[in-house]
């Protein structure tokens, strides 16, 4: 029973992410989805999404919370961590332990065990060899990913890189720079309109992205439309609500 429990969350998990590809479909909005999903289904604490900008640096574009601590974690691990070593390489990197990785990545090891972070586990996002960023998942818990999970977190990273860099564009890469870095403008414009949901409706940062992507979606409007809207004001404050729970 419990395996066919977890088959239909699995196909429930591929038909959420495979359900934000449309024509008019939201970068951001499909890898917060993406993370949030591979967190729930791999039963580890937290998650982020980041993508390569014009000189390979690696940006965060969606996270499993956007408290600070963990926003800091994912960008450590971006500079010299899983993360960097998987998009350099294009393979996965798992860190069964991170205790054991003081020569390293002692930055990253430092901060991750004073958060309390005790396993990480990194994947590609990658199509046809071209490798357009990462996925970064981190446990409370040591040890690693069984073969199982790994496979699936590598199968929906594969499906939202499909998003990303699709078929027709593959062998073009001025569309697929666009792409990317529409998708790290979006990230910068959500940042600071969730600063001033935050601000203004007494929430934190979380709350704040979540008040934001539930208006997205219910006015069926993009995530930048809708940070644009809150900056230049043509969205009313009050008219976003936060999360109840």
């Amino acid at each position: 029973m419990a395996d066919i429990t977890r088959e239909a969350q699995i196909n429930d998990a591929f038909v959420l992410v495979a359900g934000t590809l449309i024509d008019s479909y939201d970068v951001v909005d499909l890898l917060s989805t993406l993370v949030e999903t591979c967190t729930r289904l791999l039963d580890v604490q937290a998650g982020g999404i980041l993508l390569a900008d014009s000189i390979g640096n690696l940006e965060l574009v969606a996270s499993t919370s956007e408290e600070a601590e963990t926003v800091e974690i994912m960008i450590l691990a971006a500079g010299s961590g899983p993360c960097i070593e998987s998009y350099t390489t294009g393979t996965v990197v798992s860190v069964p332990s991170i205790d054991d990785t003081a020569q390293r990545w002692p930055r990253f090891r430092q901060t991750a065990l004073e958060l309390g972070f005790r396993a990480a586990h990194a994947t590609p996002l990658r199509l046809h060899g071209h490798v357009v960023g990462a996925m970064n998942l981190m446990s409370t818990e040591t040890g690693p990913l069984s073969d199982r999970d790994a496979q699936l977190a590598q199968a929906l990273a594969d499906v939202a890189t499909i998003g990303i860099v699709h078929e027709r564009t593959f062998r073009q890469p001025g569309q697929i720079a666009a792409q990317l870095y529409l998708a790290l403008d979006t990230r910068v414009l959500i940042e600071q309109a969730k600063g001033v949901l935050a601000q203004h409706l007494d929430g934190t940062m979380t709350q704040a992205f979540a008040a934001l992507r539930d208006y997205a979606r219910i006015m069926d409007v993009s995530l930048r439309a809708t940070a644009e809207g809150i900056l230049n004001r043509s969205i009313p404050i009050e008219s976003i609500a936060l999360p109840t729970s």
